[in-house]
């Protein structure tokens, strides 16, 4: 179903809000050499639920600081909550999960460089997995 024009504003508008806000967490913890950029936010038809997708990188890294994310999704929701409070009546639910995209990306380019064979090895391309 083709997303309305309420819900790609208001993804809009949470996408730029929660990347500054990861940023400026990311900067009071003094992580260093860590960059976190939210990729996409879709949000449900009925306004209730956000889902963001998060690029880490460097990826070695993005499992726990995903983890982190998802254990302070309520100071992020109130931190978003505070500078949307004039352009959203409710403040819908985060859902934070990992863009691995890029890896993926980057994997099928060393397969057509030549660098690695998949032909000859199928488990250099490991499958997606469905979350």
């Amino acid at each position: 179903m083709e997303e309305s024009n309420r819900q790609k504003k208001i993804a809009g508008v949470l996408q730029s809000d929660i990347a500054q806000v990861l940023q400026e967490l990311l900067r009071e913890a003094g992580q260093t050499g860590i960059i976190v950029a939210v990729s996409k936010v879709s949000v449900t038809t009925d306004l209730s639920i956000a889902k963001v997708y998060v690029s880490i990188f460097p990826s070695e890294k993005a499992a726990s600081l995903l983890e982190e994310i998802k254990k302070t999704t309520p100071q992020i929701k109130h931190q978003i909550a505070q500078r949307t409070k004039n352009q959203l009546r409710k403040m819908p639910d985060l859902l934070f999960f990992n863009d691995d995209s890029l890896d993926y990306i980057e994997g099928i380019e060393k397969a057509v460089k030549g660098t690695d064979n998949p032909i000859e090895n199928p488990e250099l391309l490991a499958k997606r997995k469905k979350k």
